[in-house]
């Protein structure tokens, strides 16, 4: 029988990158996007689903005997139920190592543009603060250095160990919480709760989103940091409780966050982080850390390497 691949949300890859299909036999179905009532329909006879974002729960596991594969098109897997698809007999993989530099260059792009209030800043010249000034330079909100500063990372894989080494370039102290952590990173020091949310000036999430880390960032770990700190989270929007740090942030109780990722995507208009979103000491992103031109094209080869040697009988990157 030739195999039946389903994209459920293609979308999810910028068109400018390039798919390449399998290379045995198949039959290719993609859908920009897909509506949770429409995933059993669609992977109806369907041997390998591709999804980045559309969840697969146990019930539609149930109803899709053809599946053998789920292919997720990132690294993040919370998406499918890996208990159900064990008890099925469906394989699933995802995408690893792909992320490198896109992230930790995010990352870093927020951690610079808010530790030296450039968003203010820049604003502003804009309305002409800086004119009225009658100064050759003007600076009314603070500008800290990130030499000589610590860097709090939950999580030591190869995400929050590059994050690691880009910030011992620039001369910060690395911290990593001794939470969470399968191996021991090759640099910086392994710390516990209370010295890490003690002592980080800037802290950045990269773990996994699990039952363990949901909102490990809550409201009583937020009024035990620093009042002059910094959270950033490119990981998953449920690592960090939303309401708290809209509280946090509001109250002065932390001094800003860099946010490229939210607990429902797109964030509501409504929703805690969205109305924090227009704050000069907050930056949110549409969850595009991963997503430079070389990051995606990286992303979407190995996708199809995975298919394929899942096809051939040599499976790899698999979950569970």
């Amino acid at each position: 029988m030739t195999p039946k691949i389903v994209f459920l949300d293609s979308a999810t890859i910028a068109p400018s990158i390039s798919v390449r299909r399998p290379s045995f036999a198949h039959e290719w179905q993609s859908f920009e996007k897909t509506a949770p009532e429409q995933v059993v329909e669609r992977l109806q006879g369907a041997t390998i689903a591709v999804s980045n974002k559309v969840v697969i729960t146990a019930d539609m596991l149930a109803q899709l005997p053809a599946l053998k594969l789920i292919a997720v098109a990132a690294t993040g897997y919370n998406i499918i139920d890996l208990a159900a698809c064990k008890a099925q007999g469906v394989a699933a993989c995802n995408i690893r190592g792909y992320a490198t530099n896109t992230v930790p260059e995010h990352t870093f792009a927020m951690i610079l543009a808010l530790r030296r209030n450039l968003v203010e800043y820049r604003q502003q010249v804009i309305d002409g603060e800086w004119v009225r000034s009658e100064q050759f330079c003007f600076f009314n909100r603070p500008i800290l250095d990130l030499a000589g500063s610590n860097l709090g990372i939950i999580g030591a894989g190869i995400l929050g160990q590059s994050v690691g080494r880009i910030a011992q370039a620039f001369g910060m102290n690395v911290m990593y919480l001794n939470q969470h952590i399968r191996q021991a990173p090759d640099h910086g020091e392994v710390v516990s709760l209370e010295q890490f949310r003690d002592e980080v000036d800037v802290l950045t999430l990269h773990c996994p989103l699990t039952d363990e880390t949901k909102n490990i960032i809550d409201a009583d770990f937020l009024s035990g940091m620093k009042n002059t700190a910094l959270v950033i989270n490119t990981g998953r929007g449920g690592l960090v409780n939303e309401q708290a740090l809209a509280d946090a942030i509001r109250s002065g109780s932390i001094a800003g966050a860099g946010i490229d990722v939210t607990e429902q995507e797109p964030a509501p208009l409504d929703s805690p982080i969205m109305q924090i979103a227009d704050l000069p000491q907050v930056l949110l992103t549409p969850h595009v850390a991963w997503a430079s031109e070389g990051a995606m094209q990286t992303l979407a080869d190995q996708l199809i390497d995975n298919i394929e040697a899942f096809e051939r009988g040599e499976p790899r990157n698999l979950l569970g």
